[in-house]
């Protein structure tokens, strides 16, 4: 009989970074019936829907996946949003080695190894306790990916002080972009304040430690910045994107319960011409005051096209917190917009994204470029205008725009602190973005691009594909170990 073999996957907390680790350890358990999967989660103090959701991406997982949710930790210092999510996940750290030793003392099979988010680096140590190998599951980019290892050679190796690069000119060359990258305007904002960067170097330092990384990416996506990251000194590499659940339940809300503005929503689209449609949202943290929308509201109703808005408040300033719904949109926008714009348009809460991505009617996509984001809207064939937020999304935005041509720009450089508010948009920046999207010549071609990528993306993740084939690299690893 062969043996089994068993993982542990410990994603960080949150939802973007929870769904991509159930998409790989679905991908896993379907290629060998050998391996299963335990995955460990973290909830976040203000997160009151963990069970809601797990329960949710249970009833979609393969019968080899198991979900364990960790006990809630609550006191935590009033600090940056990169220190606190630090704290979250040290806090776990006991708990992850109870776990996985009640694994073995339950008869789980054969322990091959610890597969740690890119921000869970900490729980390494349990993996060398336990005398495991350990992965790690990056869930951004190859180039982001090449970006951190980069700099943290920059500073220890070459005794850079990168913190001269705020407010200056410089660009800098890195060896995963082809166009040299304006380092104040794209480099993660962690990297200017010293505790951020500290704590961001030293999982690039402990991310070479490890037996290997899987990357949510592609090779015909992100060629060059794959091609780099063995001369950067990380492990092996292997890209196994682009892991987006593109099944999951449509119609259902954040709580997971049936949501009649689902249904709503997806019905109003069917009304719609083909590609006549902008849809903006902006991610699990992506909320707007009342400024910044009465500007988009402006912009969108300049524009004249057909638009669908996921409008959410943001997070209270000088607290790390998820955004929510307004409770009256109206409050919040221009007096009569709503009126207005009835026939054209409509301003939502929360959005159902990838059933909205995956609908006829979408022509272009205002997107904060989260990379879960990215890889749906290169899934689904949507061109996307570009408005990062915070963490890796500038530079992100600069791979789509500058790097891929698969994007416009709103504003690339934006960033939104989220503990002390944001700069500002105005609502001709803004329509000009739109309309650079959804009309004229230009448009077509980057339109014909990202439906050429959206063909290669497949293609990745077929036998045979360059994603399909990463990936029996490393379950060939696995089980060799």
């Amino acid at each position: 009989m062969s043996t089994k073999s068993h993982l542990v996957f410990i994603p960080s907390p949150g939802l973007g970074h929870l769904v991509s680790t159930v998409e790989i350890a679905k991908l896993l358990v379907d290629r060998d019936d050998r391996l299963s999967v335990t995955i460990l989660i973290m909830e976040l103090p203000f997160d009151s829907e963990v069970d809601s959701r797990v329960e949710s991406l249970s009833a979609s997982a393969a019968a080899g996946i198991r979900f364990v949710i960790l006990p809630r930790q609550n006191a935590f210092p009033d600090t940056s949003p990169v220190a606190f999510l630090t704290h979250v996940i040290e806090s776990h750290k006991a708990d992850v080695r109870e776990a996985v030793t009640d694994l073995h003392r339950c008869g789980s099979p054969r322990l091959a190894g610890l597969v740690v988010d890119m921000f869970c680096t900490t729980m390494i140590e349990v993996a060398s306790e336990l005398s495991v190998p350990s992965y790690v599951f990056f869930t951004s980019g190859a180039a982001a990916l090449g970006l951190i290892l980069h700099l943290q050679s920059l500073q220890d190796e070459h005794h850079m002080d990168l913190t001269g690069l705020e407010g200056s000119d410089a660009e800098l060359d890195f060896p995963c972009f082809e166009n040299p990258l304006p380092a104040a305007k794209f480099l993660p904002a962690e990297i200017f304040i010293n505790e951020g960067r500290r704590l961001l170097l030293s999982h690039a330092l402990r991310i070479r430690e490890t037996r290997g990384i899987l990357v949510n990416t592609f090779t015909e996506l992100e060629p060059r910045a794959v091609e780099a990251l063995s001369g950067l000194g990380a492990p092996a590499v292997y890209p196994v994107g682009p892991l987006v659940n593109i099944k999951v339940e449509s119609k259902k809300g954040p709580e997971g319960n049936n949501s009649l503005q689902g249904f709503e929503i997806l019905e109003w689209l069917d009304q719609q011409p083909d590609a006549s449609v902008v849809f903006l949202c902006f991610g699990s943290f992506g909320g707007f005051d009342e400024d910044q929308a009465n500007e988009i509201a402006r912009a969108l109703e300049q524009s004249g096209y057909r638009f669908l808005w996921s409008l959410r408040r943001p997070p209270t300033k000088g607290k790390v917190e998820a955004p929510s719904d307004y409770a009256n949109p109206a409050e919040v926008l221009p007096e009569g917009f709503l009126d207005r714009t009835a026939g054209i348009g409509r301003v939502i809460g929360w959005a159902p994204q990838v059933a909205i991505l995956g609908h006829p009617a979408i022509g272009g996509f205002v997107s904060h470029c989260g990379w879960n984001s990215t890889l749906e809207t290169i899934w689904f064939g949507v061109p996307v205008a570009a408005w990062p937020q915070y963490a890796e999304q500038q530079l992100n935005a600069f791979e789509l725009v500058v790097e891929l041509s698969l994007a416009v720009e709103i504003k690339m450089d934006y960033r939104r602190d989220l503990t002390k508010g944001s700069n500002f948009v105005t609502a001709d920046k803004i329509e000009g973005g739109i309309r650079k999207l959804m009309e004229g010549d230009e448009a077509g071609e980057r339109r014909k691009k990202v439906k050429e990528a959206s063909e290669k993306s497949r293609k990745a993740l077929m036998e045979g594909g360059s994603s399909y084939l990463s990936l029996a690299r490393f379950v060939e690893d696995v089980r060799r170990r």
